[in-house]
Formats: C-alpha cells, sequence, structure tokens
C-alpha cells in the first residue's frame, strides 16, 4: 500500500476492556444539528448537559463525547444548526463535574489546529481530569472552516495525517519533533503533561476508504460514521492494520441505532429504526456489535425532556448492559 512521508506514532495505546462490550454517548446540548436534536435541547444549558454526563457516569458508561465545529456556513446552517460548543472548553468543564468517565472528542477537526496547540489542550485535559481523556480525530467536511484556519480543503487528509503524528509526539515528548511538510518544530517544551502513559489513546473518525487508511496507519481506534456493525468496513480496516501495522490491536467502535428500554409512553414519536421493547430484546440487537469485535458501541435514546433521557440512560444501565455480555 502506498504512504505518505509522515511516519505514524511508535506506540499503540488500547483502553478498552478485554471480553466486554463498554458503552459511549456523544452527549445532547452541545451540538444541535437537526438531523439528531430533540425538541427540548435548544432550550436547554449546563444545567441539563451536566445532568446527563452524570447520568452516563452513574450508569457506568465507558465515555461521554463532544462535538467539534468552529464555524457553521448559511448554507449548512439548516441541516446543521450553528450550536457547537467549544470541544475542549467543555471537556475541560465535564472534568470537574465528573470522576471516573472518559472525556472523547467525537471527533476533533485536528488539521485545523497546529499540532502543538492541540497536544496543549488535550494533554492539559488529561492532567485535569486524572488521566480521562481520548483523543477522537478526524479530517472534518466542512469547506469555509477550512477557507478561515487551515490548509486547503483538498489537501486536508494529508494534513490530517500529519497532524496526528504531531499531536502523538506532543503527548508522549516534552519537546517534541515536528518535521512534516506542514508543521516543523524542536526545542519547544509542552506541560503540562498528560496522566496516561505513554500517552491519550487517538482513535480516527470516518468510514471513507481514506479514513479507514488513516485509522489502519495513525490510530488505536475506529469511530466509524455508519451505523451498526459493517462486516465488510470491519474486514477492511482489519486486512489495511495488518498491511500497515502488523495487525496491531485496535480499539474497534460502532454507532448503534436509536434505542429504547421498555414501552415507549404515548406521546413519544421514536424515529425510524428504533430498536424498543423488553430490556433482552435490545441486548439481542447489541449483541450483534460483540459478536462482529465491536468493542464500544456509542448509543442513543430519543427523549421529550432530560428527565426522560436521563431515565432511559438509568435503564439501559441499569436493565441492558448486563445482559449484553451475558
Amino acid at each position: 500500500m502506498s504512504t505518505s512521508p509522515i511516519a505514524p506514532p511508535v506506540d499503540v495505546v488500547t483502553v478498552l476492556p478485554a471480553g466486554r462490550t463498554v458503552y459511549g454517548m456523544q452527549l445532547p446540548i452541545q451540538s444541535q444539528s437537526s438531523l439528531y436534536v430533540q425538541p427540548w435541547e435548544p432550550s436547554a444549558g449546563p444545567d441539563e448537559l451536566a445532568a446527563v454526563a452524570l447520568a452516563c457516569e452513574a450508569a457506568g458508561f465507558f465515555y461521554v463525547g463532544v462535538c467539534d465545529h468552529t464555524v457553521i456556513p448559511e448554507r449548512l446552517a439548516g441541516a446543521m444548526g450553528t450550536t457547537w460548543y467549544d470541544t475542549i472548553a467543555t471537556l475541560g468543564w465535564l472534568a470537574g463535574i465528573t470522576t471516573d468517565i472518559r472525556l472523547l472528542s467525537h471527533i476533533y477537526v485536528i488539521a485545523l489546529r497546529h499540532p502543538l496547540r492541540a497536544a496543549k489542550e488535550f494533554a492539559t485535559v488529561d492532567a485535569l481530569s486524572g488521566g480521562r481523556v481520548i483523543c477522537g480525530v478526524g479530517a472534518g467536511h466542512v469547506n469555509e472552516e477550512f477557507e478561515q484556519m487551515g490548509p486547503e480543503f483538498d489537501h486536508r487528509g494529508a494534513a490530517t495525517d500529519e497532524a496526528i503524528a504531531g499531536l502523538a509526539s506532543g503527548l508522549v515528548d516534552e519537546y517534541p519533533t515536528l518535521d512534516g511538510p506542514r508543521w516543523k518544530a524542536s526545542g519547544l517544551g509542552l506541560r503540562p503533561r498528560p496522566v496516561q502513559s505513554p500517552r491519550p489513546p487517538i482513535w480516527a473518525g470516518g468510514s471513507s476508504p481514506a479514513a479507514l487508511r488513516r485509522t489502519a496507519r495513525f490510530a488505536d481506534g475506529w469511530l466509524p460514521q455508519s451505523l451498526g456493525p459493517d462486516l465488510g468496513l470491519l474486514a477492511e480496516l482489519r486486512s489495511m492494520r495488518e498491511d500497515y501495522r502488523g495487525g496491531a490491536p485496535l480499539d474497534i467502535g460502532g454507532i448503534s441505532d436509536f434505542l429504547h428500554v421498555g414501552p415507549p409512553p404515548a406521546g413519544l414519536e421514536l424515529p425510524h429504526g428504533t430498536v424498543a421493547g423488553a430490556p433482552e430484546r435490545v441486548a439481542e440487537y447489541l449483541r450483534g456489535f460483540a459478536e462482529a469485535g465491536v468493542g464500544q458501541i456509542q448509543v442513543r435514546f430519543p427523549s421529550r425532556s432530560v428527565a426522560e433521557l436521563c431515565d432511559q440512560i438509568a435503564a439501559f444501565g441499569n436493565d441492558v448492559t448486563p445482559l449484553v455480555d451475558r
């Protein structure tokens, strides 16, 4: 396989527990795309965001995730909205109100930042959280963000590869060396240092061929865009991982359809494809991910209020998760 001149990170850092499935959630409120925002979210704020994060922690979730966009052009505002909380600021705030749950950027558009800036941000949140950061990164898709802040849009793939390698270097070394075509640096110290050793894990997002290649070569884990365990993509990714990294371990993620534990109450409209019903039925659906080799599943629940969402999170943790790995 052809490769860019950028060297991948030396170390592979995997964090998912062996032999069981874990769960995460992209938090509501902090991003409000019309593709998934619930009607109660536009009027919600920090109190509701904290309630959901703490509910996930209490239910035993492995992580909560925060999205990343800096600006949304008017041409995309109808679909994407313009409410996108800053990723690193929100993760830092979450570090202060949670105790154990991991904090994932899902995903951080890394080519828009200098790798040393990105390493500083993630290392700081890792230090503040006691070692709970997962660096979820990807190439991005909004042309106007690159026009304002980054490399040319058509060059974002190569810039993303270089930025991931630079981020890894900055998380491992206090005085990292960057020697790529876009960023060069040496002799510049970065503190605080992250708590996780040798560094926090880096999970790459995306399901395109380029994203799979990037994951196989540079990342410690995979954050797909597509729903369900796509067996074809998983086989392709594993083959690439064998070619690029000799089959090194890789934390594999998946995204579920909407879930609802128990019969939906009157008035709650379930999106098409929602898996609803008794805990065993929801668990049976999720076992398909585990059987495909997916170690962490990002779940989501339709809701009419923050209380309803938190109730579903609790029911999922209490009644469903013990059944999946039974």
